[in-house]
């Protein structure tokens, strides 16, 4: 007789049967045979009291720039197509080590530069919303990027949960759309090591799941530090401040910032009203509620799409065609090198596009005036989110004289968490934004305004669904932000709200 835990595995794996055709959220998948038998092994470890931990015997689906040794690490790119790590990442080892079942690979844009999930080897990931037919995408609307094969597998119901990669909104974005989960801890809290880089500043590994205690159980498993991530943060920098505040379910005292900024000008109307009805359920929670100003947001956006890019271009630099990845097997032309060759023929249009913009900024002639200027509004947008957050930031826990006066707030003005939307609109039709893409590449770049702000200062953020579907059923959310450091009050604040969203008879999808 099956245990329960082969019951759930093979559940998942009807599923991946069932949908994957038509959504493509799975690129490669583990044998069926060693998952059920893996699985069995897992349930007779639950009845004899023997668990490894609370995922013991659950299937993770893993994002494929994240390494595994029994499963290729493509990162979407014909120049990784064939690779297999020799080692697995320190995320996967981990869960490995507590009985979790590595289900699969999932989809995702060409080494993470994407935000819709349409630049793949592997071709796009669609919606499981709203994914037409193999034969007909007309109606098909994007899963989101780049992580847009975990959220898909999740929504789908091809796994317990699934890691993703977040450098601007990877893993937020995508669970906007698909009205799933997504967390983005704070930059540090969870090993990079086994991460094929692409912004080393920015990449944070995350976490999406169908509720907030199956994200948390991943997270409490993976937030180790690590000696081989030279990122990683001590437990003693990192620790959660708060713990579990509001066990008894009331948000007294808890106050929220609603950032004026994040109200532009083409919020969709069912995302504002989204954003609204959160935040009315935080206040009838007990929390208080106030508008706060970030004034810095609105230089995020380009800032992001000068430091991301350049260091995209050192850090995808070793792809050569001679020490890494994928070689051409056509003959140069007469004087250029093998790798010209390689790279061209090897990467996509994204990525050579955001190659040449990251190569371009980091000349002498163009340093000063774009990457150092990209990084000083870097720091401008930190020092936003520092002055209104009551907690210190532990990695500079003394304002400046600069940001004391700047800030002009007092204890009583700064706020816990910050309530934004999570993403500008429901997830738009997939022929629509591959013609707009087209025409003007910055079209997709512009769906990151709402996380790219939280990822340049590393912040942890969660994304989560809230509100009424919008038209054709598609789900909005909203996204809740902490300090530095302050994850668990974010997990706790997103569960109370989904909870109670849930119980007010509202669609959770």
């Amino acid at each position: 007789m099956a245990t329960p835990t082969a019951r759930y595995v093979s559940r998942c794996l009807a599923s991946i049967k069932e949908h994957n055709a038509a959504i493509n959220a799975m690129t490669h998948l583990a044998p069926a045979s060693q998952l059920v038998a893996s699985a069995d092994e897992a349930g007779e470890r639950w009845k004899q009291g023997r668990q490894r931990s609370a995922l013991d015997g659950f299937p993770i689906a893993i994002k494929a720039n994240i390494c595994t040794t029994d499963l290729p690490t493509t990162c979407g790119s014909k120049m990784l197509e064939r690779f297999t790590s020799p080692f697995d990442a320190t995320v996967v080892s981990l869960l490995r080590k507590s009985g979790a079942l590595i289900v699969g690979k999932t989809n995702m844009d060409e080494f993470g530069m994407g935000s819709a999930n349409l630049h793949s080897v592997h071709g796009p990931t669609y919606n499981p919303l709203s994914a037409g037919s193999a034969n007909d995408r007309s109606t098909a609307v994007v899963a989101g990027g780049s992580s847009g094969g975990s959220a898909a597998a999740v929504a789908s119901g091809m796994c317990f949960a699934a890691l993703g990669s977040d450098t601007g909104g990877s893993v937020r974005t995508p669970a906007a759309y698909t009205g799933v989960i997504g967390f983005k801890p704070s930059y540090g809290r969870l090993s990079r090591f086994g991460l094929v880089a692409y912004a080393s500043s920015l990449d944070t590994i995350g976490i999406l799941a169908r509720d907030v205690d199956a994200v948390r159980t991943v997270y409490e498993i993976l937030a180790q530090p690590d000696q081989n991530d030279p990122t990683s943060l001590a437990h003693s920098t990192s620790k959660p401040s708060h713990g579990r505040r509001f066990s008894s379910g009331n948000l007294t005292g808890l106050r929220v910032g609603v950032p004026q900024e994040y109200h532009v000008e083409n919020l969709h109307p069912a995302v504002l009203a989204a954003w609204s009805a959160a935040a009315a359920r935080l206040s009838e929670l007990g929390a208080t509620v106030v508008p706060i100003s970030l004034p810095s947001t609105r230089h995020a956006l380009p800032a992001y799409y000068v430091i991301a890019p350049a260091e995209a271009s050192s850090n995808l630099a070793k792809y050569d065609g001679i020490r890494y990845g994928h070689r051409s097997s056509d003959p140069p032309e007469k004087g250029a090198p093998l790798y010209s060759a390689t790279r061209t023929e090897a990467f996509g249009a994204e990525v050579v596009r955001r190659i040449m913009l990251g190569t371009f900024v980091l000349q002498a002639s163009s340093y000063t005036s774009y990457y150092q200027q990209a990084q000083k509004l870097r720091r401008l947008v930190q020092r936003d989110f520092d002055r209104v957050f009551r907690l210190l930031n532990p990695l500079h826990p003394t304002p400046t004289l600069h940001d004391s006066v700047a800030s002009g707030a007092d204890e009583a003005t700064r706020v816990d968490i910050l309530l934004t939307p999570s993403a500008t609109s429901p997830a738009p039709r997939a022929a629509d934004l591959a013609a707009k893409t087209r025409a003007a590449p910055v079209a997709e770049c512009l769906a990151d305004v709402m996380t790219v702000p939280a990822s340049l200062a590393g912040l942890p953020a969660l994304a989560l669904p809230f509100g009424e579907p919008a038209q054709g059923g598609l789900p909005v959310g909203v996204q809740l932000l902490g300090q530095f450091g302050d994850d668990e009050t974010v997990l706790e604040v997103a569960d109370l709200l989904i909870q109670r969203h849930t119980a007010a008879g509202a669609n959770s999808f």
